[in-house]
């Protein structure tokens, strides 16, 4: 007889499925279990170095660094990608700053480095990894 996968494996089994999220929000495992069970799996992911919190109920996939053994948020577009990725699945419209708006169309040789996103409406939350917080425009 077949054992009854944990909600953990489910989680993990979803995670890994999910190839284009680097982003996840534990409302995504909603079906899987309480709301209690889910962050308490999310938070053991956390702990063993297989996901990053980037906020307050966001969690990113992780790759552990080689040279520091401590984990790195794994985002082919980076920090701010998966900022991004995180407001639009929260439901937060946002659009890129004038300065990045300004790069993309050619007006301008300088590239904006700090993680810098114009949010529509109402959003109170921080967005961080490491020492890179997401910094809000109005």
């Amino acid at each position: 007889m077949r054992q009854k996968k944990t909600l953990r494996e489910r989680i993990e089994e979803r995670i890994s499925r999910k190839r284009r999220d680097d982003v996840f929000l534990p409302r995504e495992f909603r079906d899987l279990g309480g709301e209690d069970q889910v962050l308490r799996v999310l938070r053991g992911l956390v702990r063993e170095k297989r996901l990053v919190r980037l906020g307050y109920g966001v969690y990113g996939r992780a790759v552990v660094s080689r040279l520091t053994g401590e984990p790195l948020l794994y985002s082919p577009n980076g920090f701010l990608g998966a900022a991004r990725q995180a407001l639009t699945k929260l439901g937060v419209r946002w659009e890129p700053t004038d300065a990045q708006q300004a790069y993309n169309q050619g007006r301008s040789t300088q590239i904006p480095v700090n993680p810098v996103v114009r949010v529509k409406g109402r959003f109170s939350r921080r967005l961080r990894d490491g020492n890179q917080e997401l910094v809000l425009e109005r």
